[in-house]
Protein backbone atom coordinates (compact mmCIF):
# COMPACT_ATOMS: atom_id res chain seq x y z
CA UNK A 1 0.00 0.00 0.00
CA UNK A 2 1.55 3.28 -1.09
CA UNK A 3 1.52 6.31 1.14
CA UNK A 4 -0.24 8.66 -1.27
CA UNK A 5 -2.70 11.46 -0.72
CA UNK A 6 -4.53 9.20 1.74
CA UNK A 7 -1.73 9.63 4.24
CA UNK A 8 -1.61 13.39 3.91
CA UNK A 9 -1.72 15.33 7.12
CA UNK A 10 -5.40 15.43 7.98
CA UNK A 11 -5.12 15.56 11.76
CA UNK A 12 -6.79 13.28 14.25
CA UNK A 13 -10.54 13.74 14.34
CA UNK A 14 -12.06 14.39 17.71
CA UNK A 15 -15.66 13.74 18.62
CA UNK A 16 -17.97 15.34 16.11
CA UNK A 17 -15.31 17.19 14.11
CA UNK A 18 -16.36 17.70 10.50
CA UNK A 19 -14.17 17.49 7.39
CA UNK A 20 -15.72 18.52 4.10
CA UNK A 21 -14.88 19.76 0.65
CA UNK A 22 -16.16 23.29 0.16
CA UNK A 23 -18.83 22.93 -2.54
CA UNK A 24 -20.89 19.78 -2.92
CA UNK A 25 -19.92 18.23 0.44
CA UNK A 26 -23.25 18.88 2.13
CA UNK A 27 -24.97 16.51 -0.29
CA UNK A 28 -23.47 13.34 1.21
CA UNK A 29 -22.80 12.83 4.89
CA UNK A 30 -20.84 9.96 6.45
CA UNK A 31 -19.94 8.93 9.99
CA UNK A 32 -16.86 7.12 11.24
CA UNK A 33 -17.27 5.47 14.65
CA UNK A 34 -14.15 3.90 16.16
CA UNK A 35 -13.38 2.20 19.46
CA UNK A 36 -11.02 4.95 20.67
CA UNK A 37 -9.29 7.99 19.24
CA UNK A 38 -5.92 7.19 20.86
CA UNK A 39 -4.95 3.82 19.36
CA UNK A 40 -2.70 4.54 16.32
CA UNK A 41 -4.75 2.06 14.29
CA UNK A 42 -7.86 4.19 14.63
CA UNK A 43 -5.90 7.41 14.23
CA UNK A 44 -4.78 6.17 10.82
CA UNK A 45 -8.30 4.98 10.03
CA UNK A 46 -9.59 8.50 10.66
CA UNK A 47 -6.83 9.96 8.53
CA UNK A 48 -7.76 7.73 5.60
CA UNK A 49 -11.46 8.51 5.96
CA UNK A 50 -10.82 12.26 6.18
CA UNK A 51 -8.57 12.32 3.11
CA UNK A 52 -11.00 10.33 0.99
CA UNK A 53 -13.97 12.39 2.20
CA UNK A 54 -12.15 15.58 1.22
CA UNK A 55 -11.35 14.11 -2.18
CA UNK A 56 -14.92 12.97 -2.91
CA UNK A 57 -16.78 15.90 -1.38
CA UNK A 58 -18.29 13.97 1.52
CA UNK A 59 -19.06 15.56 4.89
CA UNK A 60 -17.46 13.37 7.54
CA UNK A 61 -18.20 13.30 11.25
CA UNK A 62 -16.03 11.20 13.53
CA UNK A 63 -16.89 9.64 16.89
CA UNK A 64 -14.98 7.39 19.29
CA UNK A 65 -15.40 5.62 22.60
CA UNK A 66 -13.54 6.89 25.65
CA UNK A 67 -11.79 3.51 25.94
CA UNK A 68 -11.86 0.26 24.01
CA UNK A 69 -15.12 -1.38 25.05
CA UNK A 70 -17.11 1.87 25.46
CA UNK A 71 -20.32 0.60 23.87
CA UNK A 72 -22.61 3.37 25.10
CA UNK A 73 -20.68 6.09 23.28
CA UNK A 74 -21.01 4.16 20.04
CA UNK A 75 -24.77 3.81 20.51
CA UNK A 76 -25.06 7.56 21.04
CA UNK A 77 -22.94 8.16 17.92
CA UNK A 78 -25.25 6.08 15.75
CA UNK A 79 -28.23 8.05 17.06
CA UNK A 80 -26.46 11.29 16.11
CA UNK A 81 -25.66 9.99 12.62
CA UNK A 82 -29.30 9.06 12.02
CA UNK A 83 -30.48 12.45 13.28
CA UNK A 84 -27.97 14.24 11.03
CA UNK A 85 -29.28 12.49 7.92
CA UNK A 86 -26.02 10.75 7.09
CA UNK A 87 -25.94 8.40 4.10
CA UNK A 88 -23.71 5.85 5.76
CA UNK A 89 -21.79 4.75 8.83
CA UNK A 90 -18.38 3.14 9.11
CA UNK A 91 -18.03 1.43 12.50
CA UNK A 92 -15.38 -0.52 14.38
CA UNK A 93 -17.71 -1.88 17.03
CA UNK A 94 -16.66 -2.30 20.66
CA UNK A 95 -19.46 -4.77 21.40
CA UNK A 96 -20.23 -6.58 18.17
CA UNK A 97 -23.40 -8.23 19.47
CA UNK A 98 -24.95 -5.43 21.49
CA UNK A 99 -24.57 -2.86 18.71
CA UNK A 100 -26.71 -4.84 16.24
CA UNK A 101 -30.05 -3.35 17.32
CA UNK A 102 -28.71 0.16 16.77
CA UNK A 103 -27.29 -0.86 13.40
CA UNK A 104 -30.71 -2.18 12.34
CA UNK A 105 -32.23 1.13 13.37
CA UNK A 106 -29.76 3.00 11.16
CA UNK A 107 -30.45 0.69 8.22
CA UNK A 108 -34.20 1.17 8.65
CA UNK A 109 -33.55 4.90 8.36
CA UNK A 110 -31.86 4.31 5.00
CA UNK A 111 -28.19 4.37 6.03
CA UNK A 112 -25.53 2.04 4.65
CA UNK A 113 -23.64 0.45 7.57
CA UNK A 114 -20.15 -0.92 6.97
CA UNK A 115 -18.19 -2.69 9.69
CA UNK A 116 -14.48 -1.80 9.66
CA UNK A 117 -11.86 -4.25 10.98
CA UNK A 118 -14.28 -5.92 13.42
CA UNK A 119 -17.17 -7.94 11.94
CA UNK A 120 -20.49 -7.62 13.72
CA UNK A 121 -22.06 -10.65 15.39
CA UNK A 122 -23.65 -11.88 13.23
CA UNK A 123 -21.49 -10.46 10.44
CA UNK A 124 -24.57 -10.24 8.20
CA UNK A 125 -25.98 -7.50 10.47
CA UNK A 126 -23.80 -5.00 8.57
CA UNK A 127 -24.34 -4.26 4.89
CA UNK A 128 -20.65 -5.04 4.34
CA UNK A 129 -17.42 -5.61 6.24
CA UNK A 130 -14.09 -4.13 5.17
CA UNK A 131 -11.41 -5.86 7.20
CA UNK A 132 -8.21 -7.74 7.60
CA UNK A 133 -8.66 -11.50 7.48
CA UNK A 134 -8.18 -11.60 11.26
CA UNK A 135 -8.28 -15.39 11.42
CA UNK A 136 -5.40 -15.47 8.93
CA UNK A 137 -3.57 -12.75 10.86
CA UNK A 138 -3.74 -14.96 13.96
CA UNK A 139 -2.73 -18.07 12.02
CA UNK A 140 0.37 -16.37 10.62
CA UNK A 141 1.76 -15.39 14.02
CA UNK A 142 0.80 -18.80 15.42
CA UNK A 143 2.59 -20.61 12.60
CA UNK A 144 5.63 -18.37 13.00
CA UNK A 145 5.77 -18.93 16.77
CA UNK A 146 5.49 -22.71 16.38
CA UNK A 147 8.14 -22.81 13.64
CA UNK A 148 10.46 -20.55 15.65
CA UNK A 149 10.18 -22.72 18.77
CA UNK A 150 10.55 -25.98 16.87
CA UNK A 151 10.28 -28.98 19.21
CA UNK A 152 9.83 -26.57 22.10
CA UNK A 153 6.35 -25.72 20.83
CA UNK A 154 5.13 -29.12 22.05
CA UNK A 155 5.83 -28.20 25.66
CA UNK A 156 5.33 -24.45 25.45
CA UNK A 157 3.51 -22.47 28.13
CA UNK A 158 1.22 -20.09 26.29
CA UNK A 159 -0.65 -17.04 27.52
CA UNK A 160 -3.26 -14.96 25.72
CA UNK A 161 -3.64 -11.23 26.20
CA UNK A 162 -7.06 -10.62 24.68
CA UNK A 163 -9.18 -7.50 24.27
CA UNK A 164 -12.33 -7.27 26.41
CA UNK A 165 -14.65 -9.63 28.29
CA UNK A 166 -17.35 -9.19 25.61
CA UNK A 167 -15.12 -11.09 23.16
CA UNK A 168 -15.68 -8.97 20.01
CA UNK A 169 -15.23 -10.94 16.81
CA UNK A 170 -11.83 -9.43 16.01
CA UNK A 171 -10.60 -10.68 19.40
CA UNK A 172 -12.01 -14.17 18.87
CA UNK A 173 -10.68 -14.47 15.31
CA UNK A 174 -7.12 -13.46 16.18
CA UNK A 175 -7.06 -15.58 19.32
CA UNK A 176 -8.45 -18.71 17.66
CA UNK A 177 -6.35 -18.16 14.54
CA UNK A 178 -3.20 -18.14 16.65
CA UNK A 179 -4.23 -21.42 18.26
CA UNK A 180 -4.82 -23.06 14.89
CA UNK A 181 -1.47 -21.81 13.60
CA UNK A 182 0.36 -22.93 16.75
CA UNK A 183 -1.28 -26.36 16.78
CA UNK A 184 -3.78 -25.90 19.61
CA UNK A 185 -7.33 -27.17 19.21
CA UNK A 186 -9.53 -24.07 19.79
CA UNK A 187 -12.64 -26.21 20.44
CA UNK A 188 -15.54 -23.83 19.71
CA UNK A 189 -13.96 -21.44 17.18
CA UNK A 190 -16.47 -18.73 18.12
CA UNK A 191 -15.52 -18.63 21.79
CA UNK A 192 -12.43 -17.77 23.80
CA UNK A 193 -11.56 -19.82 26.87
CA UNK A 194 -13.10 -23.26 26.30
CA UNK A 195 -9.85 -24.92 25.21
CA UNK A 196 -8.34 -27.82 27.16
CA UNK A 197 -4.77 -27.89 25.79
CA UNK A 198 -2.36 -28.31 28.69
CA UNK A 199 0.01 -25.76 27.17
CA UNK A 200 -2.40 -22.87 27.82
CA UNK A 201 -1.55 -20.99 31.02
CA UNK A 202 -4.54 -18.70 30.73
CA UNK A 203 -6.31 -15.71 29.20
CA UNK A 204 -6.56 -12.13 30.43
CA UNK A 205 -7.92 -8.92 28.91
CA UNK A 206 -6.03 -5.72 28.13
CA UNK A 207 -8.50 -3.20 26.65
CA UNK A 208 -5.96 -2.99 23.84
CA UNK A 209 -3.56 -0.65 25.63
CA UNK A 210 -0.14 -0.75 27.30
CA UNK A 211 -1.40 -0.49 30.86
CA UNK A 212 -3.83 -3.33 30.28
CA UNK A 213 -1.12 -5.43 28.66
CA UNK A 214 1.22 -4.86 31.58
CA UNK A 215 -1.41 -5.79 34.18
CA UNK A 216 -2.59 -8.85 32.23
CA UNK A 217 0.99 -10.07 31.84
CA UNK A 218 1.58 -9.66 35.57
CA UNK A 219 -1.53 -11.72 36.25
CA UNK A 220 -0.40 -14.54 33.94
CA UNK A 221 3.07 -14.57 35.48
CA UNK A 222 1.43 -15.15 38.85
CA UNK A 223 -0.31 -18.19 37.35
CA UNK A 224 2.90 -19.55 35.89
CA UNK A 225 6.26 -17.71 36.06
CA UNK A 226 7.65 -20.05 33.38
CA UNK A 227 5.27 -18.87 30.66
CA UNK A 228 7.25 -18.54 27.40
CA UNK A 229 4.84 -17.62 24.60
CA UNK A 230 2.44 -14.66 24.59
CA UNK A 231 -0.22 -13.90 21.99
CA UNK A 232 -1.40 -10.28 22.20
CA UNK A 233 -4.47 -8.72 20.61
CA UNK A 234 -2.45 -5.72 19.42
CA UNK A 235 0.94 -4.04 19.70
CA UNK A 236 0.20 -1.62 22.56
CA UNK A 237 -0.80 -4.64 24.65
CA UNK A 238 2.39 -6.40 23.50
CA UNK A 239 4.56 -3.48 24.64
CA UNK A 240 2.82 -3.53 28.02
CA UNK A 241 3.49 -7.25 28.30
CA UNK A 242 7.17 -6.68 27.51
CA UNK A 243 7.39 -4.01 30.22
CA UNK A 244 5.99 -6.42 32.79
CA UNK A 245 8.42 -9.13 31.72
CA UNK A 246 11.38 -6.75 31.78
CA UNK A 247 10.47 -5.65 35.29
CA UNK A 248 11.10 -9.22 36.51
CA UNK A 249 14.04 -9.97 34.21
CA UNK A 250 12.15 -12.33 31.91
CA UNK A 251 12.00 -10.27 28.72
CA UNK A 252 14.46 -12.58 26.92
CA UNK A 253 12.63 -15.75 27.99
CA UNK A 254 9.26 -15.08 26.36
CA UNK A 255 8.29 -15.00 22.68
CA UNK A 256 5.72 -12.23 22.07
CA UNK A 257 3.61 -12.08 18.91
CA UNK A 258 0.95 -9.60 17.93
CA UNK A 259 -1.30 -8.08 15.26
CA UNK A 260 -1.58 -4.55 13.83
CA UNK A 261 1.53 -3.44 11.95
CA UNK A 262 1.57 0.16 13.10
CA UNK A 263 4.89 2.00 12.83
CA UNK A 264 5.56 1.79 16.61
CA UNK A 265 4.77 -1.94 16.45
CA UNK A 266 7.09 -2.55 13.51
CA UNK A 267 9.79 -0.63 15.39
CA UNK A 268 9.18 -2.95 18.37
CA UNK A 269 9.73 -5.93 16.07
CA UNK A 270 12.97 -4.40 14.79
CA UNK A 271 14.11 -3.86 18.40
CA UNK A 272 13.25 -7.42 19.44
CA UNK A 273 10.41 -6.45 21.79
CA UNK A 274 7.91 -8.30 19.57
CA UNK A 275 9.02 -11.38 17.65
CA UNK A 276 6.54 -11.01 14.79
CA UNK A 277 3.36 -9.11 14.02
CA UNK A 278 0.66 -9.40 11.38
CA UNK A 279 0.32 -6.08 9.57
CA UNK A 280 -3.07 -4.77 8.52
CA UNK A 281 -4.02 -1.64 6.59
CA UNK A 282 -6.58 0.59 8.36
CA UNK A 283 -6.11 3.59 6.10
CA UNK A 284 -7.25 1.51 3.14
CA UNK A 285 -10.24 0.14 5.08
CA UNK A 286 -11.58 3.58 5.89
CA UNK A 287 -10.84 5.12 2.49
CA UNK A 288 -12.62 2.29 0.70
CA UNK A 289 -15.49 2.65 3.15
CA UNK A 290 -15.97 6.33 2.30
CA UNK A 291 -15.88 5.44 -1.41
CA UNK A 292 -18.59 2.84 -0.80
CA UNK A 293 -20.85 5.32 1.03
CA UNK A 294 -20.46 7.85 -1.77
CA UNK A 295 -21.31 5.21 -4.37
CA UNK A 296 -24.32 4.09 -2.35
CA UNK A 297 -25.52 7.68 -2.05
CA UNK A 298 -25.15 8.20 -5.80
CA UNK A 299 -26.52 4.90 -7.10
CA UNK A 300 -27.95 2.83 -4.26
CA UNK A 301 -25.36 0.12 -4.94
CA UNK A 302 -23.91 -1.72 -1.95
CA UNK A 303 -20.32 -3.02 -1.82
CA UNK A 304 -19.59 -6.67 -2.63
CA UNK A 305 -17.25 -8.99 -0.70
CA UNK A 306 -13.95 -10.37 -1.97
CA UNK A 307 -14.51 -13.46 -4.08
CA UNK A 308 -14.67 -16.58 -1.91
CA UNK A 309 -15.07 -14.62 1.34
CA UNK A 310 -17.97 -13.05 3.18
CA UNK A 311 -16.14 -9.71 3.63
CA UNK A 312 -13.94 -7.35 1.62
CA UNK A 313 -10.37 -8.39 2.44
CA UNK A 314 -8.00 -5.43 2.81
CA UNK A 315 -4.88 -7.59 3.18
CA UNK A 316 -2.41 -8.81 5.82
CA UNK A 317 1.36 -9.48 5.92
CA UNK A 318 3.55 -11.10 8.58
CA UNK A 319 6.37 -8.77 9.67
CA UNK A 320 9.51 -10.21 11.27
CA UNK A 321 13.28 -9.99 10.98
CA UNK A 322 13.56 -13.66 11.89
CA UNK A 323 11.79 -15.48 9.05
CA UNK A 324 10.62 -19.03 9.68
CA UNK A 325 10.62 -21.82 7.12
CA UNK A 326 7.24 -22.30 5.52
CA UNK A 327 5.76 -19.01 6.79
CA UNK A 328 5.68 -16.16 4.26
CA UNK A 329 6.81 -12.84 5.73
CA UNK A 330 8.25 -9.40 5.06
CA UNK A 331 11.05 -7.80 7.07
CA UNK A 332 10.80 -4.65 9.16
CA UNK A 333 12.28 -2.50 6.39
CA UNK A 334 9.36 -3.37 4.11
CA UNK A 335 6.98 -3.27 7.08
CA UNK A 336 8.12 0.27 7.85
CA UNK A 337 7.35 1.36 4.30
CA UNK A 338 3.79 0.05 4.73
CA UNK A 339 3.18 0.94 8.37
CA UNK A 340 0.91 3.54 9.91
CA UNK A 341 0.72 5.57 13.11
Amino acid sequence: MKKTVLSAAFGVLSLGVVFAAPAQAADVGACLITKTDTNPFFVKMKEGAAAKAQELGVTLKSYAGKIDGDHDSQVAAIESCIADGAKGILIAASDTKAIVDQVKKAQAAGLLVIALDTPLDPATAADATFATDNLLAGKLIGQWAAATMGEGAKTAKVGFLDLTPSQPTVDVLRDQGFMIGFGIDPKDPNKIGDEDDARIVGHDVTNGNEEGGRTAMENLLQKDPDINVIHTINEPAAVGAYQALKAVGKEKDVLIVSVDGGCPGVKSVAEGVIGATSQQYPLMMAALGIEAIKKFADSGEKPKPTEGKDFFDTGVSLVTDKPATGVESIDTKVGTEKCWG
